[in-house]
């Protein structure tokens, strides 16, 4: 075994990684995602902000309890301070997570469809200069796309009536053009 490399498991199966072990069993990491998820959402409500209100509140009216004392100002300080430090790593813990989530699924939809540009599954980790180039090809698109009209495709329509009822408009495809899938439709190179 060598150094830095993890330590074989107990009751692993044969043949199974350390991959397929770590999402058999929560480890501390997972625990600390469940916890960080759950401290966002429950720190992020309105009852939060009206608990973190109220500690003040009641912090102030204590002060001349206390007669405005260094270390009456010092709780409030300390207090503030360490939460705000801890809640940073909890916060950037759960956005990273799930940004990564939304590029995973960004990904899995370029690499879905047939028109998409694979390169792109790759473009967050592209050097600046890339994003740059890719931005303004973009911003082109956009801008001859409102400079050119908008091309109207009307398929014929007839009225069909049957004996005893009235006309009832039914859409019929004009055969002359081919179909075009869903995913060729909105294909943009």
């Amino acid at each position: 075994m060598t150094a830095g490399s993890p330590s074989p498991r107990k009751g692993r199966a044969p043949g199974a990684s350390a991959g397929e072990d770590a999402a058999a069993a929560p480890g501390m990491r997972d625990r600390f995602n469940q916890i960080a998820d759950w401290l966002t959402i429950a720190l992020g409500s309105f009852p939060a902000l009206a608990g973190s209100v109220l500690l003040v509140v009641v912090w102030g009216i204590t002060g001349p309890l206390f007669n405005f004392s260094d270390t009456w100002q010092l709780f409030i300080n300390t207090t503030t301070t360490v939460i705000t430090f801890w809640m940073v790593f909890v916060i950037q813990n759960s956005a990273n997570r799930a940004s990564k989530a939304t590029q995973l699924k960004l990904d899995e939809l370029i690499r879905a469809l047939a028109d998409a540009r694979n390169e792109f599954i790759a473009l967050d980790q592209a050097p600046e200069g890339v994003l740059v180039e890719h931005e303004k090809e973009f911003v082109d698109l956009a801008s001859k796309e409102r400079s050119e009209p908008p091309v109207v495709k009307r398929e014929r329509t007839t009225v069909t009536r049957k004996p005893g009822s009235k006309a009832s408009p039914s859409s019929k495809r004009n055969n002359s053009s081919p179909r075009k899938s869903p995913q060729g439709s909105g294909g943009r190179r």
